[in-house]
């Protein structure tokens, strides 16, 4: 029983373990179609609701906005572009030396 456990987990290891697979890659991708199907979900329960005054149509229409993907939605913040480059300081004048 002991070897037949042992031979089970070895397998299994090498199955989410193996050689050529990057696991950070898969768990990202992973993530950004959860979310992606999360956001279809939530927008398609938001059409849903029947409503005829003017709050409603306007709660509806800010969550359609809040639904809707960036172009940066999902990545982190260290990978974004900075807004404004550091200014660096003006070169030494040739006659400093």
């Amino acid at each position: 029983m002991f070897l037949l456990r042992s031979a089970f987990w070895l397998t299994l290891a090498f199955l989410v373990i193996r050689p050529g697979v990057d696991v950070g890659a898969a768990a990202t991708s992973l993530s950004t179609q959860a979310m992606a199907r999360g956001s279809q979900f939530v927008a398609a329960q938001i059409e849903a609701i029947d409503c005829q005054e003017i709050q409603c149509l306007g709660g509806k229409a800010m969550a359609s906005a809040a639904l809707q993907s960036s172009p940066l939605a999902g990545a982190p913040m260290h990978a974004s572009p900075a807004g404004h480059a550091v200014p660096l300081p003006r070169p030494r004048p040739d006659r400093a030396g």
